[in-house]
């Protein structure tokens, strides 16, 4: 393998990427961050709706895109992703894994089997898919790159106890499939997000403005995340100026986990 004689460019020019869960929130934001990059771009879901605004604001930019709904707990469906992806828009160079649910409830013991099931599925399971499904293929031709988001819940236990779990074996999925990997010329990454301001975060923030400025007051740069701060890092990833970089987990975080970590703020008790 050659090495670089200059920095790393952040252009993707010439490149296909996936994004599951790219209709909203992060997704969302990596997505349009690899377009504007000039990257065409594959955006699956669940939801229709979301993955075709998704796909109009890329083509907007100028970039070819797919909205392709997508169960991605399901083999038969990941197929069809990488498949339909392959087809109509190129040999695949970049994947991220960012579908996701069940950032908070039950601890484990309250919860049950079907719980148990539906995160570690839409967590764990569709990152080995996904990554199943679009390795070979880089390993082939020499070259790819893998993101699997991750969050802090999967370093410091919080209130998502089956979540956490799920993203600390994703954690470790990264570093093991680094090794596969990187013979071939392959990087795999991932993203560890603090508190970013999306729908699954909503969920347990609530939509009320002092809410956000509560949980503000518990991170060290006093702001709350947006998708745009996790794309920017994606971004820097999946470019060539990340070229020596593979197997790491990125805490993005704004210093949340550095001191005392509050992972859970119960709003309706502090608000009353």
């Amino acid at each position: 393998m050659s090495i670089p004689a200059s920095i790393g460019s952040l252009s993707l020019a010439g490149k296909v990427a996936i994004v599951t869960g790219g209709g909203t929130g992060i997704g969302r934001g990596i997505a349009l961050a690899f377009a504007k990059a000039g990257a065409d771009v594959a955006v699956s879901g669940r939801r229709t709706g979301p993955l075709e605004s998704t796909a109009k604001e890329i083509e907007a930019l100028g970039r070819r895109a797919l909205a392709i709904s997508t169960d991605v707990c399901l083999k038969d469906e990941v197929d069809n992703l990488v498949e339909r992806t392959s087809a109509e828009l190129g040999d695949i160079d970049i994947l991220v894994n960012n579908a996701a649910n069940g950032g908070s409830g039950p601890s484990m013991l309250d919860s049950d089997e079907a719980r148990w099931d539906q995160i570690i599925d839409t967590n764990l399971k569709s990152v080995y898919l996904c990554c199943h499904a679009v390795g070979q293929g880089m390993i082939a031709r020499g070259r790819g790159n893998i993101i699997n988001i991750s969050s802090i819940g999967g370093i410091y236990p919080g209130g998502g106890r089956i979540y956490g779990i799920a993203k600390a074996a994703v954690n470790f999925l990264t570093r093991s499939l680094c090794l596969d990997m990187a013979p071939h010329g392959v990087r795999v990454n991932g993203i560890a997000p603090g508190a970013v301001r999306t729908d699954m975060l909503t969920h347990d923030v609530g939509t009320e403005e002092e809410n956000w400025d509560q949980l503000a007051t518990h991170i060290p740069l006093q702001r709350v995340g947006q998708p745009i701060d996790m794309a920017t890092v994606a971004l820097f990833l999946a470019s060539d100026a990340a070229n020596y970089i593979t197997g790491q987990t990125i805490v993005v975080d704004a210093g949340l986990t550095s001191g005392s970590f509050t992972p859970t703020i119960d709003f309706k008790k502090e608000m009353d």
